[in-house]
This record gives structure tokens, sequence and C-alpha cells, in this order.
């Protein structure tokens, strides 16, 4: 008969859990950019707000697909993404996640504050420079996140 190693089952337990946060390809380099370039057309979108609905929301239409298109290829790319409310992720995980929406918030009310004082244009800059600069850093700390969490079995 078999014995079973507690400890070695728990071990196997965690590291089933912490898959789908840490074991795949990492995101592509031209990832944030490609953000900050998305943002920065929704953002740049309203300038057809009272002037011309239909471009307004063609071009919406047109940046939501592009979203939808990229998220069903990185689906596939990565086989299986983490869905925030499933799962548990690890504890070094959750502090990327927290990180990531507290620099979610300060970005938002920063390109607000950069349209009210500053207009479109410097919301599309604000927002640009803002959201590349914030999921490279994002990115970076997520990977950290990761080794930390894969070495732990290493």
């Amino acid at each position: 008969m078999e014995s079973i190693d507690p400890a070695n089952e728990l071990e196997l337990i965690e590291r089933a859990a912490a898959a789908p946060y840490v074991d795949y390809p990492p995101t592509p380099a031209w990832y944030p950019t490609a953000v900050g370039l998305w943002v920065t057309a929704m953002i740049g979108t309203f300038w057809w707000w009272r002037e011309n609905a239909v471009l307004f929301v063609g071009a919406l239409m047109l940046l939501v697909a592009i979203e939808v298109v990229f998220v069903r290829w990185i689906s596939k790319r990565h086989g299986a993404l983490p869905r925030l409310g499933h799962g548990t992720p690890p504890p070094e995980i959750t502090r990327a996640y927290q990180s990531f929406f507290v620099g979610l918030i300060v970005v938002v009310a920063a390109v607000g504050l950069s349209w009210w004082l500053g207009g479109l244009v410097a919301a599309m800059v604000a927002a640009f420079v803002l959201v590349t600069a914030g999921l490279t850093l994002y990115e970076r700390n997520y990977a950290l996140a990761a080794r930390t969490v894969r070495a732990r079995w290493a």
C-alpha cells in the first residue's frame, strides 16, 4: 500500500490552485503601448460627440470590436485566464491585483482632472502616458509576483 504524505498533497493542491495565475506565457511587450493607444483613441472619440454622432458611435463600435478580438486572442494564447471572483489567487498575485486597482483609480482620476483642467487633448496625452506607464509597471509587478510563487515549488 502506498503511503500519502499530507504535506506533499497540500503542496500539489496549492500548485494546482496557483497555476492559472502563474503558468502562462508573458503578455507581449507591445501590450502596454497598445492599450495606451486604445484608451487614447477611446477618449479621442469624444471630439465627435456633439458634431457627428455617426462618427462617434462608429468609432466606439470599432474600438469595442478591437477589444473583443484582442480578448479572444489573449484568452486562446494563455489557454485559461484567471477570472475575478473565481478561485483564490496566491497572496503575491492578490497584492499585484490590489496595486493594479489602486493604480487604475489614480489614473482615471488624473486623466479626468487633466480633461477638466486642460481639455480633451490634455486628457488624451495624460491617458496615453499614464496607461502605458501604469501597465508596464503592473506587468513587471505581476511577473515578479508570479516568479515568487513559482519559486516556492522549484
